[in-house]
């Protein structure tokens, strides 16, 4: 009795926490507006109960064996209880994949076939229905180019067996078993393809979500990397001028100041996802920090001008690479050369410095790799070739529309910074 009670407490423990899911589950697709009973409906079951049913298509045999009507009714309830075991173990196996394509199962329709045909062929009549049942058991559990043949098997017994019972008056079984077969097959595929696009859903879903956060985290690198850098070397100026020339210090504290609150605006539009980088503004900042820290800035921009996503994309590197020399290089001067055709721009950024650093490469050239990279072009970055000194970065990217207008728009933006045509500035 103590074990029996047990039981029926973790019964209904078991019972609950399954209830609990299930409300939390509803609660979860009506919050993200599917449908609570969606797969759930009569067209598309989501579990084996609801094949189940069909199961009363053979009340007319057992009713024909409690009613004495049927030869020996000792064997035909045998044979009742082993079709009735066999297509309840078929139904719930063909809800999992791996059950569904085992040899077992196979073997278990095959002898639903044979009951069926044999109980067929012993009392016909009512029990002639089982032949449907074994069509629903077969579309049920076999799937793809098999079922075809199968199903031509399966309807071909049914009706050359009715037939010799019924004759012509058993079309209707023959055309109720293929029916049942074909139809169950089809809703079960489509509900499993629902199912599958459904996942893929959310998988698309996940990977752009990590895509996104890939894109930010790249995004505050170069921006943060590149700003702060600035404010160090902006510090270093006006501790070193503060004693001997107080106006030239307040100078760069001013400039700090201003980079800073560049850097809260440019953070601000990152995060709303707005921000689009220019490369004439960029060479601009490079110009600018490269002097604050002591490194002569050489900028050379010639050729064809450059649509909003080139530019943008080179504006990003020209960020990194300037930023690098300045952490890094101990260099004296930088050279950043942009050169566009019609068809692809080249941007080289070459230092006189130490060449590679003790210290691995830095995230920043390798998130601008793959950048560079989805959209067709390259970054290589690298020790000047024969130069016994020096660091050199190399991108190239095709140049989509270039007669757009907003190509325009990108020109005169570069025209403004003073780097248009073969200009060359220190």
């Amino acid at each position: 009795m103590r074990e029996r009670r047990e039981g029926r407490r973790a019964r209904k423990a078991d019972w609950a926490v399954r209830k609990a899911e299930w409300r939390a589950e509803q609660k979860r697709r009506r919050a993200s507006g599917e449908d609570p009973g969606h797969g759930c409906g009569p067209m598309a079951p989501s579990n084996p109960f609801a094949l189940l049913p069909w199961l009363l298509l053979g009340m007319g045999a057992i009713s024909n064996v409690i009613k004495g009507e049927t030869p020996n009714p000792w064997i035909g309830a045998l044979g009742l209880l082993l079709f009735n075991s066999l297509y309840v173990t078929l139904v719930f196996r063909a809800f999992d994949r791996r059950a569904r394509e085992a040899a077992g199962t196979r073997w278990c329709l095959a002898a639903l076939g044979a009951v069926t045909c044999a109980l067929a062929l012993a009392y016909g009549g009512n029990w002639l229905l089982f032949f449907p049942l074994w069509g629903l058991a077969t579309g049920a559990v076999i799937r793809g180019r098999l079922l075809g043949p199968v199903m031509f098997v399966v309807t071909a017994l049914a009706g050359a067996i009715a037939g010799l019972d019924e004759g012509w008056d058993t079309l209707g079984i023959a055309y109720g078993t293929l029916v049942s077969g074909m139809v169950t097959a089809a809703i079960l595929a489509l509900s499993e393809t629902v199912k599958e696009l459904r996942e893929t859903r959310e998988e698309l879903a996940r990977a752009a979500v990590d895509q996104e956060r890939l894109r930010f985290s790249r995004d505050l690198h170069d921006l943060l990397g590149h700003t702060l850098s600035v404010i160090v070397v902006k510090s270093e100026a006006a501790r070193r001028i503060a004693p001997r020339d107080m106006e030239a210090a307040l100078g760069q504290i001013a400039d700090i100041e201003s980079v800073g609150r560049q850097a809260l605006t440019e953070i601000r539009e990152a995060v709303t996802g707005y921000r689009e980088t220019s490369l004439a503004a960029e060479l601009d900042r490079a110009r600018g920090a490269l002097t604050a820290a002591g490194i002569e800035p050489v900028v050379r921009q010639s050729g064809h001008p450059l649509p909003p996503q080139a530019a943008a994309l080179l504006g990003w590197v020209v960020r990194e690479a300037a930023t690098n020399a300045i952490r890094h290089s101990g260099a004296t001067t930088c050279e950043i050369e942009v050169r566009s055709t019609a068809e692809r721009v080249r941007l080289v950024i070459t230092d006189n410095g130490n060449g590679v650093g003790s210290t691995p490469p830095g995230s920043g050239l390798t998130g601008l790799t793959e950048r560079l990279a989805a959209a067709g072009g390259t970054l290589v970055g690298g020790p000047v070739p024969g130069a016994g000194r020096g660091f050199r970065v190399t991108a190239e990217l095709p140049v989509e529309n270039p007669g757009n207008s907003g190509n325009a728009g990108n020109a005169g933006n570069t025209g403004n910074a003073g780097n248009t045509g073969n200009e060359e500035s220190r």
